[in-house]
């Protein structure tokens, strides 16, 4: 990267230790992509069998997966608008931005509770089945990773207000903003591997 690159680029990058942490975490989601694929293959493997369970189709709600599906990717737009603004150097543009991003992820999960408490309720459960074992640890690794990105961003929100925007903390915000516009991509194939498959098959 050029000096001048280091002065009028992007303020997460413009030092070296910004730029391999940015690096970094690439790597990491790259285990993070790992993770899912081997929970999406174990689920692969063990559909359709409900056992004694309620069949997928019996129990998902095409409402309510859209209203999931809406929160999150509305997330990821909101999202994209507060780094927008922390390259403009609008700090309070940024923490407006991402403090709806973190609204619509706390909708989202509580979406998410509900719906797992009603299929509780319906018999199915994580020891009902094997496909229900499955459903639920894919589901819920998604829906934990979503709780701790809304945790790290509300940490990353009260360091700005200490600490004001800087190449550091603007880093911090880039990062956490790839994490969760990676949780959403990993949602679309929930939604079409999981959702829309187990409603019609």
């Amino acid at each position: 990267m050029s000096a001048e690159e280091r002065t009028t680029g992007p303020l997460e990058y413009r030092t070296e230790a910004g730029r391999m942490s940015i690096l970094g975490f690439w790597i990491f989601l790259g285990a993070e992509v790992v993770l899912f694929a081997t929970l999406f293959a174990t689920y692969a493997v063990l559909f359709g069998r409900t056992a004694d369970a309620p069949h997928p189709a019996e129990l998902f709600e095409p409402s309510m997966t859209l209203i999931m599906t809406f929160l999150l990717l509305t997330s990821s737009f909101t999202c994209g608008i507060a780094i927008h603004e922390m390259r403009r150097g609008n700090a309070k543009g940024l923490a407006t931005w991402l403090i709806i991003t973190l609204l619509l992820g706390l909708g989202f999960l509580g979406a998410e509770i509900y719906e797992f408490v009603h299929y509780v309720h319906e018999g199915a459960t994580l020891p009902s089945s094997a496909y229900w074992s499955s459903f639920f640890v894919l589901a819920g690794t998604h829906g934990l990773h979503v709780t701790l990105g809304i945790g790290w961003a509300t940490l990353l929100l009260i360091q700005l207000a200490r600490r004001g925007l800087t190449n550091v903390t603007s880093r911090k915000f880039f990062i956490v903003s790839l994490y969760w516009h990676f949780l959403d991509v990993v949602w679309i194939f929930i939604f079409t591997g999981i959702y829309l498959i187990g409603m019609v098959i």
